[in-house]
């Protein structure tokens, strides 16, 4: 949470490179309007929503999006509303799609001030908690991940676009 994955997602919107790429940013706003409960208050029928966007993405050729599975997964895991066996068996589900991505890149919050969008949750003990599972996922799932890119937290945003351009192009 607060990384900048919506602005670098934007910043490569704007690039020739990708003008062949569909692009989706978070609908949590929208969907929150709706009624479904974010963050620590999220159900299970909330996360299939978000869980259901997901594979929606997957299924559409060349996305570059700043969320994935792993996201919607690791705010399940977080939920206070959601029972353990809820849990297990939406991770169960959610987990078979991290293989259809070609690219995950990751960017660490370590040193990235929390900004309050009036949306996510402003916790730092909470956006700690979403990066462990998270984290712990991507180490759980490896196998699973075709090709997995840390990005330095302390880039520009100018740096994150040539990182991601390197990774991919060389």
């Amino acid at each position: 949470m607060s990384v900048g994955k919506t602005t670098l997602v934007k910043a490569l919107q704007e690039l020739p490179e990708f003008k062949d790429y569909n692009f989706r940013t978070e609908r949590s706003k929208y969907l929150m309007e709706q009624g479904i409960p974010l963050n620590t208050d999220s159900t299970l029928k909330g996360q299939v929503v978000f869980l259901a966007e997901r594979s929606m993405e997957l299924m559409q050729e060349n996305i570059i999006t700043d969320r994935t599975i792993l996201d919607v997964i690791a705010f399940a895991k977080a939920s206070n509303s959601m029972t353990h066996t809820e849990k297990y068996d939406f991770e169960s589900l959610a987990c078979l799609l991290i293989k259809e991505y070609d690219y995950i890149f990751y960017i660490s919050p370590e040193g990235v001030d929390m900004e309050d969008n009036s949306i996510r949750e402003t916790d730092l003990e909470y956006r700690k908690l979403i990066d462990f599972i998270i984290v712990r996922q991507v180490e759980r799932y490896k196998s699973l991940i075709k090709n997995l890119y840390n990005i330095p937290p302390y880039l520009s945003v100018e740096e994150r676009v040539n990182f991601i351009k390197e990774s991919l192009w060389g």
